[in-house]
């Protein structure tokens, strides 16, 4: 298990904010930013980023973030890392396996709890570190992201003063959950043809982003996977969602849960259940009128503002308490 500092993205990549190099764009905003790569136990190479605020002095809090299916941690995603660090928080996020930088085929995901223990394993890796290990640690994750911060508290219940769920994927919603018999078939298939790009699929980022030029900045994503899900991811997201949403009463840490009320690919209603079952004595839910999947990016300005304040509220109080 190592990590390696590299010289990883070259100095005229371009970036979803344009052609500025990353730690210029960084040293603007505030902050300071870094990849590596991340070897885990079971030896896969995993591309990692962090964000830190650039003041000398220590942040308020370590935030663990997980991004979504078919998306990465080197394009809009750190819009909301970065807006954490200049607030006072380090963050830290990996590309999961078959997703951005990290090993693996494009978009393959053949277990979930391997990826799982993968992250448990580099945030603990992170937590270590002297410089953090006295710090409060929240788990941060959007859409299948969210999925995956659950399934890391039930693996490590003491591990995390909280967690931040955006638009969680606790269960994959009505309007794009294959019918019946199409995941029957796919559990029979996906054992044969596991990495099969076949599953038909609407198009998530249209119905994920409200804004039109957000759009256009989200489809030129480099790393973005444009093809149809793998057999073996989906049975996977399947799988899981259909244990998660078996396991809400057991989610015990405090969190806030963010969804948009006209949010088509994960459901607002599980959510809801998911506030109402859990026998976390600190939680919160936020239902935002009309907006969609992409809270922290595809919506206007303003609204992903709204978003932010909540998050950054919710982050604050709990770090005004004792430390654990």
């Amino acid at each position: 298990m190592r990590l390696e500092q590299e010289n990883l993205i070259t100095k005229d990549e371009i970036h979803y904010w344009g052609s500025t190099p990353e730690d210029e764009y960084y040293k603007q905003h505030g902050i300071r930013g870094s990849q590596s790569s991340y070897t885990s136990p079971r030896g896969v190479s995993l591309f990692t980023r962090s964000w830190l605020p650039s003041s000398a002095a220590p942040p308020r809090g370590i935030i663990c973030m997980v991004h979504g299916y078919g998306n990465d941690i080197s394009w809009t995603f750190q819009a909301t890392a970065i807006s954490l660090a200049q607030v006072g928080f380090a963050c830290f996020a990996l590309d999961i396996e078959g997703h951005g930088r990290s090993q693996g085929l494009k978009a393959y995901v053949p277990n979930v709890d391997l990826v799982v223990q993968d992250c448990v394993n580099f945030f603990n890796f992170v937590k270590q570190d002297p410089e953090f290990h006295r710090l409060p640690s929240f788990l941060y994750g959007e859409s299948m992201g969210g999925a995956i911060c659950l399934l890391i508290h039930f693996a490590d219940p003491n591990g995390y003063k909280g967690a931040v769920l955006v638009a969680p994927m606790c269960k994959i919603s009505d309007n794009i959950r294959p019918r019946w018999p199409i995941p029957q078939i796919l559990t029979f298939m996906a054992k044969f043809l596991p990495t099969l790009a076949i599953v038909p699929s609407a198009d998530l980022l249209h119905m994920s982003v409200k804004s039109d030029q957000k759009k256009v900045i989200a489809e030129m994503n480099p790393m973005r996977y444009r093809g149809k899900p793998r057999l073996r991811t989906v049975y996977e997201l399947l799988r899981i969602t259909d244990c998660l949403s078996q396991r809400l009463r057991d989610v015990s840490l405090p969190f806030i849960v963010l969804h948009g009320s006209a949010d088509v690919v994960t459901d607002p209603n599980v959510s809801r259940a998911l506030y109402e079952e859990a026998k976390s004595e600190d939680k919160t839910i936020k239902i935002y009128d009309g907006m969609l999947h992409s809270l922290l990016y595809g919506e206007t300005d303003e609204n992903v503002d709204i978003v932010r304040q909540d998050i950054f509220s919710w982050l604050s109080d709990r770090c005004a308490e004792k430390h654990h």
